[in-house]
């Protein structure tokens, strides 16, 4: 670790919370029905799209309506990409200028699932499986619809706590629509425009063959990829338009745009927590929970950081300088480009798994066994840290719910939260979305682990091997999308199973947390008391940040016992499995 790399993450940042306070303050505006200043442009094609749509814009829904709504939109898109994929083949050629064929039933399926429920899980190379029109109509678009899904959930949530005595938490297409019109699709025109600045291509030529210096013919892949690059960091999604991903000099030209694709990561999941505090009208918890959430990612970056800046203990004991210097980057620089170095790898590999982003610039796979098990930790303790836009903050807002049942336990008062009790209903949904992850991350990976389809796909056995399923189904239940790229996924047995991981972790969850809504929507707003536990000061902090840490950890020990941390010891220990 060197003062350059804690000064890029200070940086960081910086950027970071100077965009999403004042990004926040307009979410709030947009989600609260308030004019901005796009509605003169927006508003009109906002009220054609309802009337298109048969969408009746002041007609709210029960919650039960409103998932419903939810579960039908995504199943309609995720049929319609599905069929995109198998029809590829029929794709005009100057949409399909490297005539890629038809994608395989089970391969379409799980990409179809993994868009979806904004996982953007990738058993294929995209630029040598994917058609242009494919990559629009398909990825593209469902980057936008599964991102907008996620947030409209979290408006949901946030309404049960404002509102009082209400049997509606809102319209689910009015609030995926405006998710879509006022909040993606700017951001994502304004972020394509500056990756193209800063080199990356945005066109539909076809596939350049170039002579080498050796005389070899090397195929450059390009097409439309920065408004897809764009939003899938803005929408958390990930899926990248190359198989490199984000390590792609044509997915990320430039240290600018690798900045711009890391704070794009986190921006609206971040100004979501400043617009909940605007739409509960209490500023201060909107900073409780932004001081949390940031104060796990830190944790996770300097861990990742110090574990790789450290370097591989085995390449030292060979007399290789791992030391950092004016001439050398040092630590353990495998699987990371060195345009980018370890800091901002280690940043890179945090955020996209403190949100369920999954993008890489860097080969998790690659990492040190401390390294690697961070991206690991931070999906497998909820995708809370920021995560997914929407479902990062009502997962964080789950979590918070546990937490002042602990602490009414510890004072002995009915717990409290924004002036509505947590009664046991709410606090069993809420261990209901805890339990999820879990049953579903352990459950598919011991599956996995003993059947010979799931031990063919990996690529290393002992812990590595362990490490690699571990990843993939915490990835895929997570609904993040990164993976140790050991593991060969494109499989009957591992597309099957994790789609199925990622459907869980997507509506298993989404489902109870709008039941959630509804029930707080119908409570009445109690005035705090002297007796009320706050939830906006230090104390509280620390306590949730405890509980989400002792839950996750009394949950995944054992099996990370099993994994990196044996593989740690054993690498330290100069022995190789």
């Amino acid at each position: 670790m060197n003062a350059a790399g804690i000064l890029q993450i200070v940086v960081y940042f910086a950027v970071l919370t100077a965009g999403a306070i004042p990004l926040g303050a307009y979410m709030a505006r947009v989600y609260s029905g308030e004019r901005t200043w796009l509605d003169p442009v927006l508003g009109p094609i906002e009220r054609v799209i309802y009337k298109v749509c048969f969408v009746k814009q002041d007609q709210e829904q029960h919650w039960t309506v409103y998932a419903f709504s939810a579960l039908m939109f995504s199943v309609v898109g995720l049929l319609v990409m599905y069929a995109i994929m198998r029809l590829q083949a029929l794709t005009p050629v100057q949409f399909n200028p490297a005539g890629q064929a038809a994608v395989a039933p089970d391969l379409a399926f799980n990409t179809a699932v993994s868009f979806t429920t904004n996982t953007n899980w990738q058993n294929y190379g995209g630029e040598s499986t994917m058609a242009y029109l494919t990559q629009m109509l398909g990825m593209t678009v469902k980057n936008f619809t599964s991102a907008a899904t996620g947030m409209a959930i979290l408006v949901a949530l946030v309404r049960g706590f404002a509102r009082r005595q209400s049997k509606t938490v809102g319209n689910f297409y009015v609030d995926a629509v405006r998710s879509i019109l006022y909040i993606l699709l700017p951001l994502a025109v304004v972020v394509t425009l500056a990756l193209v600045w800063q080199g990356m291509p945005q066109s539909f030529d076809a596939y350049t063959e170039a002579t080498t210096l050796e005389g070899a013919k090397q195929v450059i892949a390009q097409g439309p990829v920065a408004s897809q690059v764009a939003i899938k960091h803005l929408g958390t999604n990930g899926g990248g338009f190359f198989n490199a991903n984000s390590a792609h000099p044509f997915e990320n030209p430039t240290a600018l745009s690798n900045l711009i694709e890391m704070a794009g990561e986190l921006l609206i999941s971040a100004g979501l927590v400043f617009a909940f505090a605007r739409m509960i009208g209490d500023k201060r918890q909107g900073r409780a929970l932004y001081v949390a959430m940031s104060v796990m990612l830190v944790i996770g970056i300097g861990v990742c950081y110090w574990a790789e800046a450290a370097g591989n203990p085995l390449v030292q004991a060979m007399g290789v300088d791992v030391a950092s210097s004016d001439l050398a980057p040092g630590g353990n620089m495998e699987g990371k480009e060195v345009r980018f170095g370890i800091a901002n790898s280690a940043i890179f590999a945090a955020a996209t798994t403190g949100t369920s982003t999954g993008a890489v610039n860097a080969m998790h796979d690659s990492f040190t066994p401390i390294g690697g098990m961070v991206p690991m930790v931070n999906i497998m303790l909820g995708e809370v840290i920021f995560g997914g836009v929407g479902c990062g903050l009502h997962g964080m807002i789950v979590f918070v719910i546990v937490t002042v049942f602990i602490a009414g336990l510890m004072v002995g008062r009915t717990p409290e939260y924004l002036g509505k009790k947590m009664e046991s209903r709410e606090v069993k949904l809420a261990v209901l979305c805890i339990l999820i992850f879990p049953l579903s991350i352990l459950g598919f990976g011991a599956v996995a682990m003993v059947l010979p389809a799931g031990l063919a796909g990996m690529s290393a056995a002992g812990p590595h091997g362990l490490s690699e399923v571990l990843y993939a189904y915490t990835s895929a239940t997570g609904n993040n999308g990164s993976a140790f790229g050991g593991l060969s996924g494109n499989t009957l047995f591992y597309n099957t199973t994790l789609a199925a991981a990622m459907l869980i972790g997507r509506f298993l969850i989404i489902v109870p947390t709008l039941a959630i809504a509804g029930s707080l929507a119908a409570k009445k707003i109690v005035p705090p008391s002297a007796g009320t536990f706050p939830t906006h000061g230090s104390l509280f902090i620390g306590l949730l940040i405890a509980v989400i840490v002792v839950i996750g950890g009394l949950t995944f020990f054992p099996v990370l016992a099993l994994g990196p941390i044996v593989e740690h010891f054993a690498l330290a220990a100069g022995t190789l499995f």
